[in-house]
This record gives C-alpha cells, sequence and structure tokens, in this order.
C-alpha cells in the first residue's frame, strides 16, 4: 500500500540522501512554488525525464480527445442546423443532445485529468496562482478525484448505454427528459464520491490511503510538491457503480444484437461492446494498483497511464460509433432523399429497425 509520511520526515532522508545542487543553493520555503520556479531551465532536474515522458504523453492523448470531441461536436451543429431547413433529416437527428452530452463529458474529463499531471500544475498552475494555501491546494486535488469519478466519467458511460439502449426503441424520449434522465443517473454515484472524499468516514480507524486525495513529497531543493491521488474509497465506489454498469450495458448490447440484421452494424456494436467492457475493467485494474505506491514512484505513473489510455480509446471508439458515424451516414441518406422526393411513411416496425442502424453505424 502507498505509505503517506510526514513533510518533515521526508525532508530529513531527502536532505540525507541527495547532496545540495552546485546551481542552485538550497533555500526553506514553505509554499511549493517558491524557488522551483525560478529555475526555469532545471525543471527536469526536479522531475525526472521518465515523469515528464509519462506527462508529455498524457498530454498528448488529451490534444488528441480534445481535438477529435472537437471534430465530433461540429458535427453535431452541422446536423442540427441542417435537419432545421431539411425536414428529412429531422428523424435523424433525434436525441442530438444525447451526443451533445456524450462529446461534452468526454472533453471535460480530459481536461479535468490535466489536474492529475505534476508537470501541469508545478509548472502552470501554481506559478499564476501563487497565493493558493495548501488548503487550497488540497480541495483542488479533491474536486479533480469527485468531477473525475463521480461525475464526467459516469456521465459519458451513461450517455452512452443511453444511446445504445434507446437504439432499439420505436420512439426517441424528448431531449429534455433524456438529459435530465443521464443527469439523475449520475447522482448517486456523484453523491458518494463527496462524501468518501470531503467528509473521509473512518478517518482514525483506516490507513491514509483510504480517504487521502493528495501526497506531499520534497524536491531535491527542498521545495514542498502537492501531488494529487485517487483515495482508496473513491475507487472502490467507482468500481461498485462499474460492476452495475457492466451488467447494464451487457443487457442491452445483447439486445440490440439480437434485433440487428445489418453485418456491418452488428460488427459495429460488438467493438464497441469490446471497447467498454475491457476498458472499465482495465480502469479499475490500473487504478486499485496505483493504490500500493506513492504519486511520485515511476510505476504509479505508469498505472495511471495504463489508466488514462484505456479510458481513452473507450472514449474515442464511443465518439466514432454513436456520433460520427450516424451523422455520416445520416447526411448521405438525406443527400438521397434530395433525389427522390418521397412522402412515404415508414412503418413502425421499420423506423425501429433504421433507428437501430443509424444509432450504431
Amino acid at each position: 500500500m502507498r505509505k503517506l509520511t510526514s513533510v518533515e520526515a521526508n525532508a530529513t532522508a531527502l536532505l540525507q540522501v541527495l547532496p545540495p545542487s552546485p546551481l542552485i543553493a538550497r533555500v526553506p520555503s514553505s509554499s511549493p512554488t517558491n524557488n522551483y520556479y525560478g529555475h526555469g531551465m532545471f525543471l527536469f532536474s526536479a522531475i525526472s525525464i521518465l515523469d515528464s515522458a509519462f506527462d508529455i504523453t498524457t498530454l498528448s492523448i488529451i490534444l488528441c480527445l480534445i481535438l477529435f470531441s472537437s471534430l465530433s461536436l461540429s458535427f453535431i451543429f452541422h446536423l442540427h442546423l441542417k435537419s432545421r431547413r431539411a425536414y428529412h433529416l429531422q428523424n435523424f437527428n433525434s436525441l442530438w443532445s444525447v451526443r451533445l452530452l456524450l462529446v461534452s463529458f468526454i472533453a471535460f474529463w480530459a481536461l479535468n485529468e490535466i489536474l492529475h499531471l505534476p508537470f501541469f500544475y508545478q509548472r502552470y498552475l501554481y506559478p499564476f496562482f501563487p497565493s493558493l494555501t495548501l488548503s487550497e491546494q488540497t480541495n483542488i486535488c479533491k474536486i479533480h478525484v469527485v468531477l473525475s469519478l463521480g461525475f464526467f466519467e459516469p456521465g459519458f458511460l451513461i450517455s452512452l448505454l443511453f444511446l445504445v439502449d434507446v437504439s432499439i426503441k420505436k420512439r426517441s424520449p424528448q431531449d429534455m427528459w433524456a438529459m435530465g434522465s443521464i443527469i439523475l443517473n449520475c447522482l448517486p454515484v456523484f453523491m458518494l464520491q463527496v462524501f468518501f472524499v470531503f467528509f473521509s468516514p473512518l478517518k482514525a480507524q483506516l490507513p491514509d490511503v483510504f480517504h487521502v486525495s493528495y501526497v506531499l513529497s520534497i524536491d531535491p531543493y527542498n521545495n514542498k510538491i502537492l501531488m494529487c491521488t485517487y483515495p482508496l474509497f473513491s475507487i472502490i465506489v467507482f468500481a461498485a457503480f462499474g460492476i452495475v454498469y457492466s451488467l447494464g450495458f451487457l443487457f442491452s448490447y445483447w439486445k440490440v444484437v439480437s434485433l440487428v440484421i445489418n453485418k456491418g452494424t452488428r460488427v459495429r456494436i460488438h467493438v464497441l461492446a469490446f471497447s467498454v467492457l475491457v476498458a472499465l475493467p482495465m480502469q479499475v485494474l490500473f487504478l486499485a494498483l496505483s493504490s500500493f505506491w506513492r504519486p511520485d514512484h515511476h510505476t504509479y505513473r505508469g498505472a495511471m497511464l495504463g489508466m488514462f489510455v484505456s479510458v481513452s480509446f473507450c472514449a474515442i471508439v464511443g465518439e466514432g460509433i454513436l456520433v460520427i458515424k450516424p451523422i455520416v451516414d445520416a447526411l448521405a441518406t438525406g443527400g438521397h432523399c434530395l433525389q427522390y422526393n418521397t412522402s412515404v411513411e415508414l412503418p413502425p416496425v421499420q423506423v425501429g429497425r433504421r433507428e437501430v442502424v443509424d444509432v450504431n453505424r
């Protein structure tokens, strides 16, 4: 298990092991921003090259997620605006708000994960907010945990399940009802995360790893560095959510597969199910493994990178199959409809079957 020692003990150990820097004198500092950012070009002396590689890789994935989400948003708004002028596209534009919610959750989750990178908040956050106290910095870490495991990712997963489940229904629900339903389903896990992160039950009886969302360490220049981490209580709550969610997703997956005949659509459904049912357990596994090491350990950073890659893979597959592909097919179908000025309405069974194909293309 990750062992959280006091700042004074860490400082004493590091002073005994690490010699003073020949370039910069060691001046005691009570804030993680003092002295550390005056080094400028010596940033990588305080953060190892391997740790920086983990951070840069994660930042690159975050950039790819944001760019892909921006592309998805452009497709959503393009179809939404075009459907106002083209009546034949209005059926394809159903639940555009849920797709918008799905993409927004993914984008905000990716941006929120930046707060977990020491490279970012040591280099960019603290210099712009030098007056942040240690208590305020710990609150930032707590907010990051609650938003990541309690709102953004559960919201993204629930939106994905909602789109899969509604694809086999003959009528799509109203946009406001659909968005409200998704938000309400996020509330239980969100409230549990708030309770365990901010109120820390059984704090005196259990080890710190169960409830602490941050760790203090000392760099070679005797500066305090605060690193965000995931408390074990939050991981357990998210794991319970993952089990319930996986069962619900499997049930919807079986229903959709039993109704879809198109071979290409079936393949896309299988890929989506694989990405969700593999990425979610892998994320929980990496989060659990991270509890055995401190955030400044290379193994911890590797576990966090594996967790981030697994979630990002699921997010990209979800956006591609449930957002971009259906909209591209809808626009292509709309072009064919313009060539044939037909006003024939499909019977209810065909409408339901068409919705299955549209959502999962």
